[in-house]
């Protein structure tokens, strides 16, 4: 019998948003119960401001619907399915007890059990590759940008921060290390000699568990629970809401909103992310289609003054307008003086979600061209619409072919005094972490003789994520970096002077600075799932080898590997994360300040 595993996938995929649309559809039912009102996410960040600083004050998360919304588990078997990883009777036997848990008729170790007991034999570093895959391309995105806040503002008071999850390290790591955090605890799988055994380290943490998981966090680092914080969206949690003295629900389920409600705890309710209201998605349809409704009504200026030129100008600031009011995005921009002080110029800006592109034309608006994937120029309307509007297409998967391509971008800059809109990481990043940069628009500043001009956007991904269709309303502060003086730049010191402006970037974000050989280190290490596809090989898949999946068969490991977790079911503590996670420099404690590892400052245009 032929196994048809995407109509599977796609089955479960349905199925699983189904149960999300009767969920919704409870949750707004609940919301008509008259209880205490939810409180705003302003008013839970000046509650962490007004608690005491210090290590001695832990604030402790669940994952699944507290961090991100959904369930990782879902986006596992997903694609596991679609990998064909599971067999008919795995797919059944998992469903089962999925069905079982839910209905009370099995314990949580008991699922846990069955799951483990389909990854027994395979690597469990080939599972962590692919796991770090899964992160980059769906749970990125799921992400709550209010709950990052909240993680951020701890991590600013110096408090103890942790994930206590009962969802495994490969569904919580990923996530963990993108936003600093370095303690996680969770349910572990057995691990002996790089390959699942099929047991799960015991105990759970779940329940109870979690409370022991607390308990040994507050022992090791001295953090007082009573005074802590743990945030929650389920009941299973309850034990350890109560044993924190300070309790909050985000996004609770219904059991745990009456409960709520009934003690008085804090509680807020986020859709910045996971649920779709018809007046979202026709806004995130109307806002995409203004790109070319904005461009057809710059046609008749062309055809009454023959300047092309103006005719695009009105266009991009028309585009800019209307975009960002069907959206609802609103721009807090400092250093803005500097988009003006010196063009032609190159601007460049981070790369984190398809609402940069209205972002850089509401802060550019005129006498620019600017650089895009190919794939682009083959989509229908938008592709025509972005070459009519100069930009310029190029194949990052062929260098020679790339370079070839941009060499108009020099003749624009040159004969007509436009300036350059492009983004150094080459494509966007699914979280805020700041990517290798590409070369090519630093050698075009230096051939041209023009300044680069780098915009440093902190949080459009809050806006629309990378891979989310949906654009949602929200503030992105954005900061214009004084233009960096290239006239004195030479192509032998290429790598030293990309990583100069790269730092720049890297201190305004509060992220780490990089030496030039960790930059070029780091540019060697980029995951095949973030590189350029090569066309040669497009159509060609691998065929996995035993209990590898095919991401994993087609990646190369990373130079750095985490340890096994060789832990036996022996071991009676909660454990700990891989102690391999490090912790990023805080959000906004080098705002604007290249570290001192950077080795030469670089010039600025206004220091003459």
């Amino acid at each position: 019998m032929k196994v048809h595993y995407r109509s599977i996938a796609r089955l479960f995929g349905a199925v699983y948003v189904v149960s999300k649309v009767a969920l919704i559809m409870a949750t707004i039912a609940v919301d008509a119960h008259e209880g205490d009102a939810p409180v705003t996410i302003d008013k839970l960040l000046a509650e962490i401001e007004s608690s005491e600083p210090g290590p001695g004050t832990a604030a402790l998360f669940d994952f699944d619907g507290t961090i991100i919304a959904g369930y990782s588990a879902t986006v596992f078997l997903q694609d596991a399915l679609i990998q064909r990883e599971l067999s008919l009777e795995e797919l059944a036997q998992m469903t089962r007890a999925l069905a079982s848990f839910g209905l009370g008729n099995m314990g949580f170790s008991a699922l846990m059990a069955v799951h483990a007991q389909y990854l027994a034999g395979r690597s469990e570093a080939d599972y962590r590759s692919n796991s770090e895959g899964l992160f980059r391309r769906k749970i990125a995105r799921l992400i709550y940008p209010e709950t990052r806040r909240l993680i951020e503002a701890h991590q600013a008071k110096g408090h103890t921060v942790a994930i206590i999850s009962s969802a495994t390290p490969y569904q919580v790591e990923p996530s963990a290390a993108d936003l600093g955090i370095d303690r996680v605890y969770c349910t572990q799988l057995e691990v002996v000699d790089d390959k699942f055994t099929g047991a799960v380290v015991k105990p759970t943490v779940f329940g109870e568990g979690k409370v022991l998981a607390a308990e040994s966090l507050a022992s090791d680092t001295g953090a007082d629970l009573d005074k802590s914080f743990f945030y929650s969206d389920s009941i299973d949690d309850i034990q350890l809401l109560e044993r924190v003295g300070k309790p909050v629900t985000l996004n609770p389920r219904k059991r745990l909103k009456t409960v709520t409600e009934q003690r008085h705890w804090p509680s807020a309710s986020f859709d910045s992310r996971g649920k779709v209201t018809i007046e979202r998605f026709m806004r995130s349809v109307w806002a995409t289609s203004s790109l070319v409704g904005s461009f057809a009504a710059g046609l008749p200026i062309y055809a009454l003054t023959g300047s092309k030129r103006d005719s695009v100008n009105f266009s991009i600031s028309l585009f800019a307008d209307t975009c960002n009011a069907l959206i609802g995005l609103d721009l807090e921009v400092h250093g803005e003086e500097h988009l003006w002080s010196h063009r032609p110029a190159v601007f460049m800006f981070n790369h984190q979600s398809k609402a940069d592109v209205a972002i850089m034309a509401s802060l550019v608006r005129r006498d620019v061209v600017a650089v895009g994937k190919k794939e682009i120029k083959r989509m229908p309307v938008i592709g025509q619409v972005m070459g009519y509007a100069g930009t310029i297409f190029i194949d990052r998967s062929d260098r020679e072919r790339a370079i070839e391509s941009m060499k108009p971008l020099v003749t624009a800059m040159r004969e007509q005094r436009k300036s350059l809109v492009i983004a150094p990481e080459g494509t966007r990043t699914p979280s805020r972490k700041l990517a290798p940069f590409k070369k090519g628009g630093f050698h075009i500043a230096m051939q041209v003789g023009v300044p680069i001009v780098p915009i440093v956007i902190h949080n459009a991904s809050d806006i629309a994520p990378k891979g989310d269709f949906l654009f949602r309303p929200g503030k992105v502060r954005i900061d214009v970096l004084p233009p960096v003086d290239t006239s004195q730049w030479t192509a032998a010191n290429m790598n030293e002077q990309v990583a100069e402006v790269r730092n720049l970037f890297l201190a305004t974000l509060g992220q780490p600075t990089q030496s030039t050989q960790e930059m070029i280190a780091a540019s060697k290490a980029i995951p095949d799932d973030m590189k350029p596809e090569n066309p040669s090989s497009r159509g060609r898949k691998k065929a996995p080898s035993t209990g590898q999946t095919a991401e994993a068969s087609e990646t190369k490991p990373t130079k750095t590997k985490r340890k096994a977790n060789t832990r036996t079911a022996k071991t009676r503590r909660a454990p700990k994360a891989s102690a391999t996670i490090t912790t990023p420099a805080k959000s906004g404690t080098a705002k604007r300040k290249t570290s001192k590892s950077s080795a030469v400052r670089p010039k600025r245009l206004s220091e003459g």
